[in-house]
């Protein structure tokens, strides 16, 4: 355990991170909105070609995905630990500057004003940052797959790309339990679909919109608990920031339930007219030999 906690939070190379426009790859304000440009622009027009030259058939791709979701998942494990690990350590060796007006659990929540992007904790968000771009192979899968390019995916990649981004830019509070909560949902979801790519049986009802519902619900929690501790111990550090990235996932939240809103109710009523009410009395064994006799006696 203690090598594994060594090479997770103790090495020079995390301890000594600092986040740089020079030093960082894709620190840059214009790396940032030029990714996120390439990134809807390719979607778009992968969508656009392969209508135009297959119409609605899938590509084949094989294990491509599987070994995408096994990877992700992988990673996501790596980080929870890292930054468990890390935020461990920060707190250990910090704690005498704050420790007369934070809590560690409100540290987690709240770093003080004049925190620097730079430690342990930064290191893991940075590569929770990167990982984000592995993330956008999803919407490229479902392209070939089902010829469908769904808007809520590629403004949720979008805007969660810019979101990481914030939180190393802005030293921004948050972000700790932030990471914790999507990397260990992440690691869930992409296991399960790693498990359903392989061909084992799936869960029901849909495990990844239930755990969707679950990543949201906390990261309202989240939010409420910075903004309680921001005008409780005197201010959080990148508290504006903070404010834009509430809007942001305001906006996730609200495409979300509207998404899943729409979708039940879309198959309520495909429901409603495939199996009209009362069909499985109908179709019961009981109940037809039933009508049988009725007929026969006729």
């Amino acid at each position: 355990m203690q090598s594994v906690k060594y090479w997770l939070s103790e090495h020079p190379r995390i301890v000594g991170f600092r986040w740089s426009h020079i030093q960082s790859w894709g620190s840059t304000w214009s790396f940032l909105f030029s990714s996120i440009a390439a990134y809807i622009v390719t979607a778009t027009f992968l969508h656009l070609f392969l209508l135009l030259i297959r119409g609605r058939r899938p590509v084949p791709l094989g294990k491509i995905p599987a070994l995408h979701s096994l990877a992700m998942a992988l990673i996501s494990v790596l980080i929870f630990f890292g930054i468990l690990f890390s935020a461990a350590g920060e707190i250990r060796d910090t704690r005498w500057f704050w420790r007369r007006s934070k809590t560690p659990l409100q540290w987690l929540f709240c770093f003080p004003l004049g925190t620097r992007p730079s430690g342990r904790v930064f290191f893991w968000s940075y590569v929770f940052y990167l990982s984000r771009f592995l993330h956008l192979f999803r919407t490229y899968f479902r392209i070939l797959r089902r010829r469908r390019l769904a808007f809520f995916q590629v403004f949720n990649q979008s805007i969660l790309l810019c979101m990481t981004y914030l939180w190393l830019e802005f030293s921004q509070s948050f972000q700790v339990p932030a990471i914790l909560s999507m990397t260990l949902v992440y690691s869930m979801v992409y296991g399960y679909r790693f498990w359903t790519a392989i061909g084992l049986p799936s869960a029901w009802p849909p495990f990844v919109i239930h755990c969707q519902m679950l990543l949201l619900g906390c990261n309202l929690v989240w939010h409420f608990g910075v903004l309680f501790l921001h005008f409780l111990k005197g201010g959080c550090n990148g508290i504006g920031a903070w404010v834009f990235n509430s809007v942001l996932n305001a906006l996730i939240l609200f495409f979300f339930l509207n998404f899943y809103v729409k979708k039940h109710l879309s198959r309520k009523y495909d429901a409603s007219l495939v199996q009209p009410a009362g069909s499985e009395i109908m179709d019961h064994p009981q109940f037809t030999l039933k009508e049988k006799k009725k007929k026969k006696n006729a």
